[in-house]
C-alpha cells in the first residue's frame, strides 16, 4: 500500500504516523525526544525513529514509504531543508531533509515549521476546511501563527510569516526575549496567563487552566486577568485581520481548551474593535495533538505530486482523522 511517512517533532516527544493516500493513519508511534541528551542525540533519534518507521511499513504495507514529512520547532529554512535553531533543542544549521532522505533511501523528504505544519492540517483538514484564507494561532508557551492561503500555508521571504506573538499590543509593557517590550504573546499566552494568575492568587503552583476554571466559577481576581489577556490577544488579532482579512481565525493552543470561557469574550472583544474590517468566524482547532503529525503527512504527499504525475489529489472531505 502507498504511504508516507509523517513526523511531529516536540521539545519533549515525536508523533509520528504512516499515512495513506486518503489521509487514513494506518500506524501511529511516539517516543520522547531525548533533549536531555544534547541536540546530536536528538537528530539520531530522529533518524532512527524514520527508518523504524520505514521498516514497518515494508513489513505491514508490503513496501517501503514513499516520501516523508517533518515538522521541526525554531527557525526553519523549508527551501534549503534546513533546522537553522532551536532553542528547546540545542540544535544550529541542521540539514535534516539531507540526512533524512539518505537514512530513508533516497526517497523525498519535506522538512515544515511544526506551528505551520500543524496550520496546514487545520486549514486542510480540521476547523479551517473549506476556508480560502485562514488564520491560525495556537496559544502556548508563546504565542505563533500560520498564514493560509488556497490550501498553502505562507512562509514568508526568510521563513517569519505568521509570527503574530511578536506584535506589540502594550508599546512599554512586558519585556520580550526577542528585544521587544509588549509583544502579545506577554500578555496572552498560556504561560502569561499562568504568570498572571499565579501572582494575583498568591498560588505559585496555579496556571491558565487554574484561571478559566476560576473564571467559570465567578472569581472576580481571575475575571480581570482574563479579560486582560483575551483584550490584549483581541487587538492582535485585530491587527492580523487588518493585514491579512482572513475568511476563518482557527485558535488552538491549551490556553484554547477552555472553550467557551475563551472564546464568547474574545469574539466580542474582536467584535468591538473592528470597524471597517469584516469579521471572520474565529472557531477552536480540532485536530489537537494530531495536527503536526497530519500536517507533515501532508507536505510529504504535496511533495510528491510535484515529483509523481501519478500521485493525484486527496479530497479533504475523504480524509480520515
Amino acid at each position: 500500500m502507498k504511504h508516507v511517512i509523517a513526523l511531529d517533532v516536540g521539545g519533549t516527544g515525536m508523533k509520528a504516523a504512516l499515512v495513506g493516500a486518503d489521509g487514513e493513519l494506518l500506524h501511529q508511534a511516539r517516543r520522547p525526544t531525548g533533549r536531555e541528551r544534547g541536540p546530536d542525540a536528538v537528530v539520531e533519534g530522529i533518524l532512527g525513529f524514520a527508518a523504524e518507521l520505514r521498516a514497518h511499513g515494508v513489513r505491514a504495507l508490503g513496501e517501503p514509504a514513499s516520501a516523508a514529512g517533518v515538522a521541526v520547532p525554531g527557525i526553519v529554512d523549508e527551501a534549503e531543508g534546513v533546522a537553522a535553531y532551536a532553542a528547546n533543542l540545542g540544535w544550529r544549521d541542521v540539514p535534516l531533509r539531507a540526512l533524512l532522505a539518505e537514512r530513508l533511501g533516497g526517497v523525498p523528504v519535506a522538512l515544515g515549521h511544526d506551528v505551520r505544519t500543524g496550520g496546514l492540517a487545520e486549514g486542510r483538514l480540521g476547523a479551517g476546511r473549506g476556508a480560502d484564507r485562514f488564520l491560525f494561532v495556537p496559544l502556548g508557551t508563546g504565542i505563533a501563527g500560520a498564514i493560509g492561503i488556497d490550501g498553502k500555508v505562507e512562509a514568508g521571504a526568510h521563513g517569519f510569516a505568521g509570527e503574530i506573538g511578536h506584535i506589540v499590543v502594550r508599546p512599554g509593557g512586558a519585556e520580550c526575549p526577542c528585544g521587544q517590550r509588549g509583544c502579545l504573546e506577554r500578555f496572552a499566552s498560556a504561560s502569561a496567563v499562568s504568570r498572571a494568575w499565579a501572582e494575583t492568587s498568591g498560588d505559585p503552583d496555579a496556571d491558565a487552566a487554574d484561571c478559566a476554571q476560576a473564571v467559570a466559577s465567578g472569581d472576580e481576581r481571575a475575571v480581570r486577568v482574563w479579560q486582560e489577556a483575551v483584550d490584549a490577544l483581541a487587538d492582535g488579532l485585530v491587527t492580523a485581520l487588518t493585514l491579512l482579512d482572513p475568511r476563518t481565525v482557527i485558535i488552538g493552543g491549551g490556553l484554547a481548551e477552555a472553550g467557551e470561557t475563551l472564546f464568547t469574550p474574545l469574539r466580542e472583544a474582536v467584535r468591538r474593535r473592528v470597524t471597517f474590517q469584516k469579521l471572520p468566524s474565529l472557531v477552536p482547532a480540532t485536530l489537537g495533538d494530531t495536527a503536526g503529525c497530519l500536517g507533515a503527512g501532508l507536505l510529504a504527499w504535496d511533495l510528491l505530486k510535484t515529483t509523481d504525475p501519478s500521485v493525484g489529489t486527496t479530497d479533504p472531505s475523504e480524509v480520515t482523522t
